[in-house]
């Protein structure tokens, strides 16, 4: 049976920054995506993987977390603050929407897109239940490393060598983890299988650790 999906153009927040909700009927989560080096809600890696949770039941929204004179300034990139901020900005913005505010929220980073919803995860613990991070730099979140409750998953390939050595120093940082290396795959999974290794990991991951509807988050 064909599951209806409901898609649609969104802006988030009050800086109205550009989104894409897809919605399939009875999701059991949201999973809401941080990108990373000044990428868009049109990266196709995670819209790749954004597809494959949402034939898991998972709906998804793919957003931008700068506008487009911030993105022209690549200091702003690796603001993580002000990264963190408007992840924080898009999970009130979901709270806030009838048709979302009562699905558990999960969110996936990658590069510097980790950190953001890292440290965005420790500023809002009873709203994230659960974080994935591919490729991601969750050192760059710092301090509020320690205070993420969520469980939550690193993804790095086994040949994105000092990435991965930073994710081992950051793992020993927080609270529930589990690093999965993905063998001959380097930072962007660009080799075959790698990216759908990815997506096999994180959706498992959401439908074990998000908690279902109804239940605390």
């Amino acid at each position: 049976m064909t599951t209806l999906v409901r898609r649609s153009e969104v802006a988030v927040g009050s800086r109205r920054l550009g989104g894409a909700l897809e919605l399939p009927d009875n999701p059991s989560g949201l999973v809401l995506f941080a990108h990373g080096s000044g990428s868009s809600r049109y990266s196709p890696r995670n819209a790749f993987v954004a597809e494959a949770l949402l034939a898991r039941g998972f709906a998804t929204l793919l957003m931008d977390l700068l506008t487009r004179n911030e993105a022209r300034d690549r200091r702003n990139v690796f603001d993580i603050p002000l990264l963190a901020g408007r992840v924080v900005e898009a999970i009130d913005w979901i709270i806030a929407e009838p048709a979302l505010a009562e699905l558990p929220i999960g969110l996936f980073g990658a590069s510097t897109g980790a950190a953001a919803a890292l440290a965005a995860a420790a500023q809002r613990p009873e709203r994230v239940g659960a974080v994935v991070s591919r490729g991601g730099r969750p050192d760059l979140a710092g301090e509020d490393l320690a205070r993420v409750t969520a469980p939550t998953l690193l993804i790095v390939g086994a040949l994105d060598y000092e990435v991965l050595e930073l994710n081992r120093q950051s793992q020993g940082l927080l609270h529930d983890s589990r690093l999965d290396v993905v063998p001959g795959a380097t930072h962007l999974f660009e080799e075959p299988g790698t990216l759908e290794r990815v997506v096999a990991l994180a959706a498992d991951w959401f439908a074990e650790k998000l908690p279902r509807r109804g239940e605390d988050s």
